[in-house]
C-alpha cells in the first residue's frame, strides 16, 4: 500500500513570477513566505513522485479532441515551453519523471466515464512552472508526474466529477502501487481570473476569501453543494474554475483540516494568488 505523505494547492498566476515586484512589498513577503512554506513540506515528505494536478490552456490538445484528463508518462519533464518563456521570466527547469508509477496510474484511471489519456511529452506554461519555481521544486530532483485537467473545453468535468475523480485516484495510489511508496498530491490552479474577457483585469475577492475559507472549514460536502463549477465560472469565465484541480486532491485525500498560508489580491498579477496545505 503506497502513502499519500503530502497534499497542497496554490494558484498559478504568471504574474507572480512575470511581474512579482509590481506587488507591495508586504504581498511579495506574503506570497514568497507561503509558496517556500509548500516547498519545504514537499521537501520534508521524502517523496518517492510529486503528482501536479494542472489545467491544461488548450496547449497539448486542440479543442475539437480534448481529454479530460492527461498523465504524463514520460522519463523527463522540462520547460517552460518556449513561447511562454518572456512573460513567465523563469529559468529553464528538467525534472525527472516516474514513468513506472504513472503508468500504472493511467492504466487504472482509464476506461472510466471520463477520458483519460497518457502522453510522453508535455508543453508547460504558467500551469507547473510557476508552481515548480516557487517552491523550489524544480531543483529537488524528486519525480514529477503531470497530470492536466480540462477546466476550459466544454463539456468540463464539474465540481463533483472533479471530487470523484480524485477519490478513484485516491484509491488507486493506496490499492495499486507498490507498498512504501510515498506520494504527494499539489493542485495548481485559480484563483478568480477571466481570462482574456470583459473582466481580465478583475479579482473577485469576496469568492477568493469565501472559497478559502470553506476548505478551512473541512467539510467537503458543504464545499461540492456551494463551490460548484457554475459559481466558479460566475466569478471569473475560464479562468477560476481551474480550482478544480484543488478538488481532486480533496477528493484523493478525503477530510483533513486546511490551513490556508496566503491569499492577495493584487491587480497586476491578474489573479487571485493563495495557497493551502492539507494536514494529513
Amino acid at each position: 500500500m503506497a502513502t499519500i505523505a503530502t497534499a497542497v494547492a496554490s494558484a498559478h498566476a504568471p504574474g507572480v513570477t512575470g511581474w512579482f515586484e509590481k506587488a507591495s512589498p508586504a504581498a511579495q513577503q506574503s506570497v514568497g513566505d507561503a509558496f517556500t512554506a509548500l516547498g519545504d513540506q514537499i521537501a520534508d515528505a521524502r517523496l518517492d513522485a510529486l503528482l501536479i494536478i494542472a489545467n491544461d490552456h488548450i496547449e497539448n490538445y486542440p479543442p475539437h479532441d480534448y481529454p479530460d484528463f492527461a498523465v504524463g508518462v514520460g522519463a523527463r519533464h522540462s520547460g517552460p515551453d518556449e513561447w511562454f518563456k518572456p512573460w513567465l521570466n523563469v529559468a529553464d527547469y528538467e525534472m525527472p519523471g516516474a514513468p513506472d508509477i504513472a503508468r500504472t496510474l493511467f492504466e487504472q484511471l482509464a476506461g472510466d466515464s471520463l477520458r483519460v489519456v497518457s502522453a510522453e511529452t508535455m508543453k508547460f506554461d504558467d500551469n507547473i512552472s510557476v508552481p515548480v519555481t516557487m517552491t523550489g521544486f524544480a531543483t529537488q530532483k524528486i519525480p514529477l508526474i503531470p497530470i492536466m485537467q480540462n477546466c476550459t473545453v466544454p463539456p468540463v468535468p464539474d465540481h463533483r466529477a472533479s471530487y470523484a475523480f480524485g477519490q478513484r485516484l485516491g484509491r488507486v495510489i493506496r490499492e495499486e502501487l507498490p507498498p512504501g511508496l510515498r506520494i504527494g498530491l499539489y493542485g495548481s490552479g485559480g484563483l478568480s481570473h477571466e481570462p482574456g474577457g470583459p473582466r481580465y483585469l478583475s479579482i473577485d475577492e469576496e469568492f477568493d476569501r469565501w472559497f478559502l475559507s470553506l476548505l478551512a472549514d473541512g467539510d467537503h460536502e458543504q464545499v461540492l453543494r456551494q463551490a460548484t463549477h457554475e459559481r466558479m465560472e460566475a466569478a471569473g469565465a475560464g479562468g477560476t474554475a481551474e480550482l478544480l484541480s484543488w478538488l481532486v486532491v480533496m477528493g484523493a485525500i478525503g477530510e483533513h483540516p486546511c490551513d490556508v498560508l496566503c491569499y492577495e489580491a493584487v491587480p497586476d498579477w491578474r489573479c487571485g494568488v493563495g495557497a493551502v496545505r492539507w494536514t494529513l
